[in-house]
């Protein structure tokens, strides 16, 4: 029992040591609701104010965190995670951290939630149009979206990842990993570049 505390506090630390190599300000594993939205939200502004970060930088951070909680609190509240031995529905991560070299470091916003393998191939050919197009692309791909745009059960019809790819100018980077016969987890990472875009 003792050996397992130990290993316990050491993952720990080595966890908290992780944390502050990549400059993570905040990480978070549970139910996202507008409470938890509102509370991030203001942490991050906060931890930003007291770094002296330039205006537009935190909008556009603010604005990211914003729409990827959204997204997160929709998307993974219509999974049950107990059906593979975790939390209830509504469930997921979410890392915000800084990093890169000091002259060109970039906010990362990671979110992470289940899906259910059948809606995989609607989101992925979504993703995967996201970052075909360019900035003049993305504009025209959301007013179209906006017109014409199937909304799922829970709405948006992908503005929310259409909207983060326009205001960051980055590429959508995701992955799925396989969790058993019928869901994965979805994860996501937007990056904020600290240099000023046009």
């Amino acid at each position: 029992m003792e050996q397992k505390s130990i290993d316990y506090m050491k993952l720990i630390y080595s966890f908290h040591e992780e944390m502050l190599r990549n400059d993570f300000t905040l990480v978070y594993e549970g139910e996202i609701t507008h409470q938890i939205t509102k509370a991030f939200t203001s942490l991050a502004e906060n931890n930003m104010e007291r770094m002296s970060e330039d205006t537009s930088i935190k909008k556009k951070v603010f604005h990211v965190m914003v729409e990827c909680l959204q997204n997160l609190s929709k998307h993974s509240e219509e999974n049950d995670l107990t059906k593979y031995g975790g939390g209830p529905a509504g469930n997921g991560i979410f890392i915000v951290g800084k990093l890169g070299e000091t002259t060109n470091q970039q906010y990362h916003v990671i979110t992470g939630n289940p899906i259910e393998n059948e809606k995989m191939p609607e989101l992925l050919a979504l993703l995967e149009k996201i970052n075909e197009l360019d900035k003049e692309g993305l504009k025209e791909f959301y007013k179209r979206q906006m017109r014409e745009g199937t909304l799922s059960e829970k709405g948006g019809a992908g503005l929310g990842l259409i909207d983060i790819a326009r205001k960051t100018g980055e590429k959508l980077e995701y992955h799925f990993v396989p969790v058993d016969e019928n869901n994965s987890f979805f994860l996501l990472r937007t990056k904020i570049s600290r240099k000023q875009l046009d």
